[in-house]
């Protein structure tokens, strides 16, 4: 199966074309080179931003984009969405430092047809490229069982602390992120667009999901979990 994306480079026999996304130039040009080893890629651009990224895709119109979501403070998953409305015909795999348990099911919503994790193998990274460029999904094994086992309605086991992250909704979660990066509530508002009265409203509800008693528990909890994930 191929995806209908794909299929006029099979048929003309011409190189899936790719963009890399990610703001550590050394590690894109290894994935590049990675990438490259088979024959069917060619790596047509690498960006370190939106704005690159955008300018890129419309100049390329690639056939896959590979996004990282941690682009300093730039938000990866409305980038996957910005991706989509510039070229809806460029398919989206995040290859992220990101725990997937917080940001796999998030990045599909989003648009995204695949998500893995930077740790893995390099096997497992051009198996997830074949994968999504096929037109398929592609999880891990672990996150699509947690997936299955949370739609099934099974109880999970609660890892750590923090698992009450993934109740946070994705704009609830962008906010404890740049908390966590160390942003004031002016600073977040002004970033976002939106007013200091809407980040006061979303913090207090993210304080509520997470069980937090204080503003600073709040702050130290995003600290660490930026710190971890």
């Amino acid at each position: 199966i191929i995806s209908p994306n794909n299929f006029l480079c099979y048929y003309k026999n011409m190189p899936i074309t790719v963009l890399i996304i990610d703001d550590h130039p050394l590690f894109s040009r290894g994935l590049a080179q990675l990438i490259e080893t088979q024959k069917e890629y060619k790596v047509v651009a690498m960006a370190q931003n939106r704005n690159e990224a955008l300018d890129t895709i419309q100049k390329y119109t690639p056939n896959l984009a590979i996004v990282d979501l941690n682009l300093g403070q730039e938000d990866g998953l409305d980038l996957i969405k910005d991706i989509l409305i510039y070229s809806p015909r460029t398919t989206v795999l995040v290859l992220s430092m990101h725990d997937e348990r917080y940001y796999a099911e998030r990045a599909l919503k989003a648009g995204a047809k695949g998500y893995i994790m930077k740790a893995e193998a390099e096997t497992s990274v051009i198996n997830a490229i074949r994968t999504v460029v096929d037109g398929k999904i592609y999880l891990s094994d672990k996150e699509k069982a947690r997936i299955e086992d949370f739609n099934s309605g099974k109880e999970m086991e609660v890892e750590d602390t923090l698992s009450s992250v993934s109740n946070l909704s994705d704009r609830q979660l962008q906010i404890f992120s740049l908390i966590g990066k160390g942003l004031g509530t002016v600073e977040i508002a002004s970033k976002l667009n939106l007013s200091i009265k809407t980040i006061d409203t979303h913090k207090e509800n993210i304080k509520v999901k997470l069980h937090c008693a204080s503003s600073a528990e709040l702050r130290q909890m995003a600290i660490e979990w930026t710190r971890n994930n």
